[in-house]
């Protein structure tokens, strides 16, 4: 355990199971780009009045904002506007956008919420990778992401930012894959590249990775463990199509590939010792039953 940080030891090297952690409340993203210095929480809104205004307009509307920053890099030359990009996780075909806008009346949220892209922005067709650097919020964000994110930049010029808190502090180094909001956690430089890659090539590995952000944790592990039996990497491939809770108990019915499965999930109790205020029991997910669905083929008799 490094000095100063108070995680159970193991969680910042991928020993300790992340599967299943994804924050849930976000299918859409306002990113917004500030050099200036960042406050433990952006719901404090003690920042620059334009950016708090972005800010609580897009958490009125359930929104995720996120502040970022190029890496390495505290500040950059003055210019007009406020640039931002934006993620639409919440339909089958994610999307990502930029703009620089003059202010907060310049940017439709309405619009962004509805799925349409604001007047203001154009579509950008490349991913952007998020790492999680937000020093005054877990000293571990920066110690691990700060080095990390200057890394993963090298290997993919203009698509990698540092960013506020993405939840999750445990597991720093925190990466997430924009726009479909795909979470990994406890990452290494090597691991960051090999996930980005994976990504910009439409697929997930399974080491280390949190989940999808924005869907309820027990159906972030009903996907985990389908792909952990099929083999099925692909971003797009594994959905979930329905599912119902009793008590801890979750079963689900998701879609893998063409093949459509059975799941059932239960939370997992695992003690880290540890000693701190931080050290409490961590929840993970068991695998309960995983079964294959034969399809069923109606026949409709025919009319005398």
């Amino acid at each position: 355990m490094a000095r100063g940080c108070e995680h159970p030891a193991g969680c910042h090297t991928g020993r300790l199971p992340t599967l299943a952690s994804a924050t849930v409340g976000a299918r859409l993203w306002l990113l917004i780009e500030y050099a200036g210095p960042w406050p433990s929480h952006l719901e404090s809104f003690q920042l620059p009045e334009e950016i708090s205004e972005l800010v609580r307009r897009a958490l009125e509307r359930g929104i995720r904002p996120q502040l970022i920053r190029r890496p390495g890099k505290r500040t950059r030359p003055q210019e007009q506007g406020i640039p931002v990009l934006l993620a639409y996780a919440a339909g089958e075909r994610p999307w990502l956008a930029r703009g620089v806008v003059a202010g907060p009346d310049d940017l439709d949220l309405d619009a962004f919420v509805a799925g349409a892209l604001p007047e203001s922005c154009i579509l950008d067709d490349e991913p952007v990778f998020l790492v999680c650097t937000h020093a005054k919020r877990n000293a571990c964000c920066a110690r691990i992401g700060l080095p990390l994110a200057r890394s993963l930049a090298e290997s993919l010029p203009g698509r990698v930012w540092e960013t506020s808190h993405v939840g999750g502090d445990r597991y720093a180094a925190n990466l997430v894959c924009l726009p479909h909001g795909i979470f990994y956690g406890s990452m290494s430089q090597a691991a960051a590249l090999a996930a980005a890659n994976a990504y910009r090539s439409g697929e997930v590995i399974l080491d280390r990775l949190r989940g999808r952000a924005g869907i309820p944790e027990p159906l972030q592990a009903v996907e985990h463990f389908a792909r952990a039996h099929t083999g099925e990497c692909s971003v797009g491939a594994v959905a979930v199509e329905s599912s119902r809770s009793d008590g801890d108990v979750t079963e689900a019915v998701v879609r893998c590939g063409d093949v459509r499965f059975q799941v059932v999930v239960e939370p997992s109790a695992f003690t880290a010792p540890c000693g701190t205020a931080c050290a409490e029991t961590i929840t993970t997910y068991r695998l309960v039953s995983l079964d294959r669905l034969t399809p069923v083929r109606y026949a409709t008799p025919a009319l005398a």
